[in-house]
């Protein structure tokens, strides 16, 4: 009963705040709101070097929020969280991006990787090993596995480019209305070498940080992160290679 009164306050909030428009009420929303920008920031924030700021990365989020609470249209009976949850993320990444701390060499190397693993599956029929990657490429596994751990915040940017991995995320998973893109997607993370399948699914599913897929898995957080980012550049590249994105 609580809750349903709680829900129904709310209504009222959104019908008073979109026939009024009172900063006042905005405010309320925000406060209301501001723990799923805190949720949003948390998981951008555990694949993210630690000299970036939480704080830095919720600020940015809560212009993504007032934006959503601004554009929202209450009747057309989609839930807000759903709706804000991508402008949240957006305006957190539109801030990082802004910073400019990837050189483009990093992320050449990135798409070098992404085309070695696109040729060895295509050969091997199977996701490629980090060994076989090297060997692809023709360098040393020690000098692939720097590139992972440098592009750690541009595998969040290809999560991002994609569109659709956040759609595996607890909040967001009834936003995806293209059927077809969600099959794709499911089809290609079955494809995926089996740690690599498992990191997704804690990562994106079970919500756990990549600190907490290390204890699992009983390797390092950053061992973890440089198989999430291999894991993402591959999932990119097979729905590249099927002209989903």
């Amino acid at each position: 009963m609580g809750r349903r009164s709680s829900e129904t306050d709310l209504d009222e909030i959104w019908l008073e705040y979109k026939a009024k428009g009172a900063p006042e009420v905005r405010d309320r929303l925000i406060l209301q709101y501001a723990p799923l920008v805190k949720y949003v920031a948390g998981r951008i924030r555990s694949g993210l070097p630690e000299s970036v700021d939480q704080a830095d990365l919720v600020s940015e989020g809560v212009i993504g929020l007032m934006d959503a609470i601004e554009k929202f249209e209450p009747e057309r009976g989609l839930k807000f969280q759903t709706y804000a949850v991508p402008r949240i993320r957006g305006a957190i990444i539109d801030g990082l991006r802004a910073v400019d701390w990837v050189p483009r060499s990093v992320r050449d190397k990135l798409r070098d990787v992404e085309r070695a693993q696109v040729a060895l599956e295509s050969r091997l029929g199977r996701s490629a090993s980090d060994s076989e990657i090297a060997d692809e490429l023709g360098i040393p596994l020690r000098e692939l596995r720097q590139i992972y751990a440098r592009v750690t915040f541009t595998s969040l940017a290809t999560v991002d480019e994609l569109g659709v991995l956040d759609q595996l995320a607890p909040t967001a998973t009834d936003a995806l209305e293209d059927d077809e893109t969600r099959a794709a997607l499911m089809r290609c993370v079955r494809g995926l070498a089996e740690r690599d399948r498992i990191i997704v699914a804690l990562y994106y599913y079970e919500g756990l940080t990549l600190a907490e897929i290390g204890s699992v898995l009983q390797v390092t957080e950053s061992r973890v992160s440089q198989l999430h980012t291999r894991a993402t550049l591959a999932l990119r590249a097979k729905l590249e290679a099927m002209a989903v994105i």
